[in-house]
């Protein structure tokens, strides 16, 4: 798939973030980032691209009142569009807050794959693993757990929290170099 058909994807994607954020601040973020991507889309490339979407069944296209249309993912398209972000996806490390990030699980054997696949999303995404099924992060992510959570359909099995301190605060601040 081309770049450009990818971020179509996940530009549209990122409307349905927009429908789903609570806070305006939120909406505010998905918004800014959203309108900046757009802009970066040349407008012949866009149409092409938006037209193999329909064609792959990945996109419909919707005619409003006023001649405008919409556009919208479907059901195959959104699992394109969420393959291809959990691939990419990256946790803001902005200014450390003071507070620990604790991801805990308990997933059965008989969901062995799964489990293996979401420690090594942990790890991958910079999490320390403190046990087997414990892991520590000192950033905001909570919108990034519950996508991965989701991805994995491990929402019964996993659970997630913030802590205000920790016993071994000084090992862990020295791994995440937070002197």
């Amino acid at each position: 798939m081309s770049p450009t058909k990818q971020k179509i994807l996940l530009l549209l994607l990122s409307g349905v973030a927009l429908g789903c954020s609570y806070t305006l601040h939120k909406q505010y973020k998905v918004f800014k980032s959203l309108s900046r991507e757009w802009k970066k889309i040349d407008r012949k490339k866009l149409r092409e691209e938006i037209r193999n979407l329909y064609r792959s069944h990945l996109v419909t296209i919707k005619e409003n009142a006023d001649g405008s249309f919409t556009y919208l993912l479907t059901d195959k398209g959104k699992l394109k569009a969420l393959t291809y972000h959990f691939q990419n996806i990256k946790i803001e490390r902005n200014n450390w807050d003071g507070r620990w990030r604790i991801v805990v699980f308990d997933i059965p054997e008989k969901l062995k794959q799964a489990r293996n696949a979401f420690r090594d999303k942990l790890k991958e995404l910079g999490f320390y693993e403190l046990q087997k099924s414990v892991f520590v992060f000192p950033y905001e992510c909570q919108n990034e757990i519950e996508f991965v959570i989701e991805f994995f359909n491990l929402r019964k099995f996993v659970r997630w929290g913030t802590l205000d301190s920790i016993d071994n605060e000084l090992h862990l601040r020295k791994l995440f170099n937070l002197n």
